[in-house]
């Protein structure tokens, strides 16, 4: 039984603590991928990996937190982000709901891998890690998923946003949303310094290749992933201090 908290009664939540104390809370973004992904894509990669997990291992799976932090993006057409502290909030108060229904192990997962969203995030878990003497917290973007690919896996150097990851993957999960394809780029932004004027350095909102994405590159990315995924959620259930 896959145990998404949007399709399962109270009394099948109940039954599946026997199974597990486990639950993967999905973040994502609306936020600009290009000239050809849409706008969701984060939200709709963190939850199908989320999805897919729930089928190689019990553990809940909440409804995905659509909103994100988009520092760099958010001059970018059709960018809806949110504030750290509203992150943050809304991090504690899913996760306070969920320990109070006796989940204990927590696992923040994220398709949008901003430094600020993440830092939000795991600011958070910390937070709760001090006060929820019971609880177990991970914290990681798809970023870290696709950095424990095998080599070879992924061809471009450095790909991140709506590239040759995120458009494989969106081709098999959503072919009839893929709009074409995007020019090959690589955000220019300046060290140290904080631009103002940010669609300067990052004009067409790639960070990537998309041309070399693929549908079958996706489903192998995203079994990857999921069995990444896996693993931690086994380690978290059983790390002792």
């Amino acid at each position: 039984m896959a145990m998404l908290l949007e399709e399962i009664t109270m009394s099948e939540f109940q039954k599946g603590l026997e199974l597990t104390r486990s639950v993967i809370v999905p973040f994502g973004s609306v936020e600009e991928h290009g000239q050809h992904l849409p706008l969701g894509t984060d939200t709709i990669h963190v939850y199908e990996l989320a999805r897919q997990t729930a089928k190689l291992r019990p553990v809940f799976v909440t409804a995905p937190v659509w909103y994100g932090l988009c520092r760099s993006t958010k001059q970018h057409p059709g960018t809806v982000g949110i504030a750290s502290e509203t992150l943050k909030a809304i991090s504690k108060d899913i996760c306070l709901s969920l320990y109070g229904h006796g989940i204990r192990n927590f696992v923040l997962v994220s398709g949008h891998a901003g430094g600020t969203h993440m830092a939000s995030i795991l600011d958070s878990a910390d937070y709760l890690t001090d006060r929820l003497h019971e609880s177990r917290f991970a914290v990681l973007s798809i970023l870290d998923l696709v950095a424990s690919l095998p080599s070879g896996k992924v061809e471009t150097p450095g790909d991140a946003h709506a590239g040759e990851v995120e458009t494989s993957l969106m081709k098999y999960l959503r072919p009839g949303w893929v709009k074409g394809t995007s020019p090959r780029e690589f955000p220019s932004f300046p060290k140290f310094i904080i631009a103002r004027n940010k669609l300067k350095f990052w004009p067409g909102g790639v960070w990537g290749d998309p041309a070399c994405a693929s549908s079958e590159k996706g489903k192998e990315i995203l079994e990857l992933e999921a069995q990444l995924l896996s693993e931690i959620i086994e380690e978290l259930e059983n790390f002792q201090e």
